[in-house]
Formats: C-alpha cells, structure tokens, sequence
C-alpha cells in the first residue's frame, strides 16, 4: 500500500465534500469508504510543505496502463467540477482516489468491470502546491 501525503486544504475540503453526498446535497456514488478510508490513513501537511511529487486536488497527471501500452491523462477535480469531456475526474471516481495523494512512480490498483487495472502514475505535469497556487 503506497504512503499517501494530501494537504490540510484538501483535506478538510473533502471531507466537506463527503458530508454533502452524505447528506443527499452532492451527487456522489453510492459508497464513499474508499475516499474515507484514505484521508483516514493519510499524512497531512500544509500546502507550503507538499512534496512535489504528488498527486493533490487539481493536479494533471499521466497515468500508464501496466498490461497495455495505453496511457491517460486526467486531472484530479472536486465533484462539482468534473467534466469527461475533459478528462477532468472526481475525487468520487475509484481511479482518482486511487492516486490522491501518491507519488510520481507509484503504482496503484482500481477495480474496473473486467476485474482490476494498475496504473503507474508516469508524470505529474501540473500540481498546484509545486506552481505556487496554494489557494486551488
């Protein structure tokens, strides 16, 4: 299991967001333990101290299929402002809360409809702590 870092803004962010869904005022699927049970084991900093090297709310990321030669670029959006269209995923979906928080290198595992896909997260072209943009 990789070590996962998310930062006091996003922390208390999500948790506001899960106390929505919860409450019926967030779209939100059905089963919100996974997300929970992350931020319950994660180390949390302060955005100033962020490592680089990690996946936080807003950040661009390319993520690398390990059994294809496929790659997928995302970037990692609170609920409300997902978008497909373009690739900008909820922290809800099991991929996003599956690299929340790892870093550059780690490989992590979602369970998809044909069984489990692991994806090594290959680059992180944009990450708002790094760029300087503590208030995303």
């Amino acid at each position: 299991m990789n070590e996962i870092i998310i930062s006091t803004l996003d922390m208390a962010r999500l948790r506001t967001c899960i106390s929505k869904a919860r409450s019926g005022s967030l779209n939100a699927p059905v089963d919100l333990t996974p997300l929970t049970r992350e931020l319950d084991r994660a180390k949390v900093l302060t955005p100033e101290k962020m490592p680089k090297d990690r996946v936080t709310m807003n950040s661009i990321v390319k993520l690398e299929y390990l059994n294809n030669q496929k790659s997928l670029k995302i970037q990692l959006v609170y609920p409300e402002s997902s978008d497909s269209g373009q690739n900008k995923i909820s922290v809800f979906a099991p991929v996003a809360t599956a690299i929340l928080g790892c870093k550059h290198g780690d490989v992590v595992s979602w369970k998809v409809p044909s069984g489990e896909a692991l994806l090594r997260i290959s680059e992180i072209i944009y990450q708002p702590e790094a760029a300087g943009d503590l208030h995303l």
